[in-house]
């Protein structure tokens, strides 16, 4: 027999002859990585790295200069109805008072402030706010808050004619956790029985349904204690080994389906168990490669945002990717060959029936559905593009205008919630009150005249020039040199409103005070400044990540199919997939259109990292599955087909695993599609529409459109760009395979490395 060619057929040919050790192997790897990332442990991102531009500045100052800020509660005293009591009345100071003492007899709790002594009152004199600061580690300081809340719920019902509500760091963290913590987990969970459950469907036989997740799982155990260890170097999070979890099941169901699935048909086609691998490792396990390589290019483009927990989704991300790739083209084909027959254990009658009743493909591996779709798709090619083609256009139209925003608290959240309700009317009394913009002013001596002169100067002009309506508070910390000052914005939770004063500050009030005394630093922070500051940083990375992950991903595609065409068309679907999707999220969340639909709201905007996240997850499994199709359909030409039987050929013995892993991907998806948060809903759905679009209009519509219209035009490649390495390793005429048919499907014929009229 000839020497197998190319990685991914020696691969696979040396794990099927030598399968305990490939096994064996996959199995020590995966404990032996768990096993160092517990003993070393993984560090996270810290406060400093997440925010970046000045509210990073501000969080690396106290960080260095050892200060930590406590968990800061507030509660508000308002009179429910106008004629009701007011802060001078006796009732209303009764209140207060049995609030003061109330959160102090809890003996959780320092420094409470009463609004008569801080003035904390609103200037219709019908709200006023009790602060107050937990006790020990911020970090913590929702274990402790239950009692405190308790103490307040008590004053409330005392006082019927009053709202009595609390909120802050604590208690809105644990609001938080209590409603939607056990939803998202939940919502991680639900992910594999999900995918269980279709792969059930897909092959109708539990043990062929197994492979795909355990595959999968293994993977995402495995990184998950080496991203423990690269984590000393790249800081991770708890939202990187989510998206992890998301990306690893993906890619590894796809690219255990992609290997199954042929060498099933090709067992189904006569071929004797080990010509039957030797084929789909050298053509799955090729596309494999490929696709993977491909996908890691599209996650390594978060490396170039700047953003702490993108770097370390990316960096997350490629490495279970990288994973899953090696086990797919390893340990994949050793269970196989270890499996023989006995991978249909488990066989599901009822849906073996269900599926050849609806029109199975038997052995042939052939998709009945997609041969009738395209039979009139490629009838009329000019037309299939033009309507499918105008569809997606007209999908990403709304995209043009869209506007991305960190979302508020009552945009993200249900304002039923109480807490959402507590912060709304806080802000509604004392704007900017419940999350102030903060100052963090170091200099070489803090009590030098001129910087307390510059700091007593900043508090006047912040309210002077229309930034602040007050009051502006100074906390000095003269050991360390570092003064904080907060400052509630005008504008509130009104986005636009309160990035109006925040720029007040820092291009007017800052330079004339602060900035004018030598040596000193005064970055500005605060929740609208990090929103500020984030969403710039974010738009300032769009153009190098799109740039990166186009590039790289059209100069694989070139080097992989050795056709200028392929890699022009596989970008161009590729981003008009994405457009689409654009399109959707923008119509359905900030537009509202259909919005009751999926159980959303428009909320004016598009939460501010997704368009980035979603641009490169899409671009990363759109690629999966056309690195899949366009591959079976070389491997069709290279065998001697005219373009449009290739075209057939190759769509429609692959449809029924892109629509496997597409339904797998889409339910994942729509999962967190219902989840609350609507960052999360945002995301859920976006991906989710995205990827069935990507299936189904790109995989089975424009890209047999385009192709056949094309003609041998797919696989021109200049004289100039032939000097580049040659990727595609196309699998030699394999002796032990049975005669076909030249027109049947599985029909070969001899190898080569072009197709015929690139070779002439």
């Amino acid at each position: 027999m000839d020497r197998p060619k190319g990685l991914a057929a020696r691969a696979g040919s040396w794990s099927a002859r030598h399968r305990w050790a490939a096994v064996g192997g996959w199995v020590l790897f995966v404990i032996l990585s768990v096993a160092i990332g517990s003993m070393t442990g993984r560090v996270d991102v810290t406060g400093s790295e997440e925010a970046p531009g000045e509210s990073g500045q501000v969080a690396r100052i106290l960080d260095d200069a050892g200060i930590t800020s406590p968990a800061s509660e507030t509660v508000l005293v308002q009179t429910r109805e106008r004629g009701g009591p007011t802060a001078d009345d006796r009732a209303f100071r009764a209140a207060v008072a049995e609030v003061t003492r109330a959160v102090e007899a809890t003996g959780k709790v320092t420094a409470v402030t009463s609004p008569y002594d801080s003035d904390a009152i609103s200037k219709d004199r019908r709200s006023a706010l009790v602060r107050f600061e937990m006790r020990g580690d911020p970090d913590t300081a929702t274990e402790r808050i239950e009692p405190v809340l308790d103490a307040v719920a008590k004053v409330q019902d005392g006082h019927e004619a009053l709202r009595v509500e609390q909120f802050g760091d604590a208690s809105g963290d644990k609001a938080f956790e209590d409603a939607f913590g056990d939803d998202f987990q939940q919502a991680e969970f639900s992910a594999l029985p999900v995918a269980l459950g279709i792969l059930l469907i897909a092959f109708g036989a539990l043990v062929a349904a197994l492979l795909p997740v355990v595959l999968a799982m293994t993977a995402f155990i495995a990184t998950t204690g080496l991203v423990a260890v690269v984590s000393h170097v790249v800081h991770m999070s708890d939202t990187a080994n989510s998206v992890m979890l998301l990306v690893g099941l993906a890619v590894g169901v796809d690219y255990c389906l992609f290997y199954l699935r042929r060498e099933r048909e090709e067992r189904a086609a006569g071929r004797d168990a080990q010509t039957a691998l030797r084929i789909a490792a050298a053509t799955s396990g090729h596309a494999i490669l490929v696709s993977g390589f491909t996908v890691i290019v599209a996650m390594a483009g978060l490396l170039f945002t700047g953003v702490a927990d993108f770097k370390a989704m990316g960096l997350a991300t490629l490495m279970v990717v990288a994973v899953a790739v090696v086990g797919s083209v390893t340990v994949l084909p050793a269970l196989l060959s270890l499996l023989g027959e006995r991978v249909e254990k488990g066989r599901l009658p009822f849906l073996g029936r269900l599926k050849r009743g609806r029109g199975g493909s038997g052995g042939s591996g052939e998709s009945r559905f997609w041969r009738a779709v395209l039979g009139r798709v490629l009838r009329r090619p000019k037309v299939s593009l033009a309507v499918a083609g105008g569809a997606l256009v007209l999908l990403a139209a709304p995209a043009v205008g869209m506007n991305t925003a960190n979302l508020t608290l009552d945009q993200e959240f249900d304002s039923s919630m109480p807490i959402v309700a507590a912060y709304e009317r806080m802000n509604e009394a004392f704007p900017g009150g419940p999350d102030p913009a903060r100052v963090v002013v170091k200099a070489d001596d803090i009590d030098a005249a001129p910087v307390r002169a510059a700091i007593a100067e900043f508090r006047a002009q912040a309210v002077a020039k229309g930034a602040s309506t007050g009051p502006v508070e100074v906390t000095v910390h003269d050991r360390q040199n570092v003064a904080e000052i907060e400052v509630p914005l005008v504008g509130g939770s009104d986005e636009a409103k309160s990035e109006k004063s925040l720029n007040i500050l820092r291009d007017e009030v800052r330079p004339a005070t602060l900035g004018a005394v030598d040596g000193v630093e005064a970055p500005i922070g605060g929740s609208t400044a990090s929103s500020k500051d984030f969403t710039d940083k974010i738009g300032s990375a769009i153009v190098p990540v799109f740039a990166f992950v186009v590039v790289f991903a059209f100069l694989l595609m070139l080097m992989s199919f050795r056709s200028l065409t392929i890699a022009v068309t596989a970008i161009v679907l590729n981003l008009l997939s994405v457009g689409a999707a654009y399109g959707i999220l923008t119509a359905v969340f900030q537009h509202g259109w259909g919005a009751g639909l999926v159980g959303a709201e428009g909320v004016g905007a598009v939460v501010a990292w997704l368009p980035l996240f979603l641009f490169v997850i899409l671009f990363g499994l759109s690629m999966d599955y056309h690195v899949f199709v366009v591959s079976r359909i070389r491997e069709a030409k290279v065998a001697g087909r005219d373009t449009r039987d290739a075209v057939v050929h190759g769509v429609v013995t692959t449809a029924g695993v892109v629509t496997s892993a597409a339904v797998i991907m889409v339910a994942v998806f729509a999962i967190f599609g219902t989840l609350s948060m609507q960052s999360m809903k945002q995301m859920g759905v976006g991906l989710a529409a995205a990827v069935l679009i990507d299936a189904t209009v790109i995989r089975g519509v424009l890209l047999p459109a385009v192709m056949t219209l094309l003609g041998d035009r797919n696989w021109y490649l200049p004289r100039w760009l032939r000097w580049l390495p040659d990727l595609t390793h196309d699998e030699p005429a394999t002796a032990g395979r049975p005669e076909v048919p030249a027109g049947a499907p599985g029909a070969y014929g001899p190898a080569d490395h072009e197709p015929r009229h690139a070779r002439v």
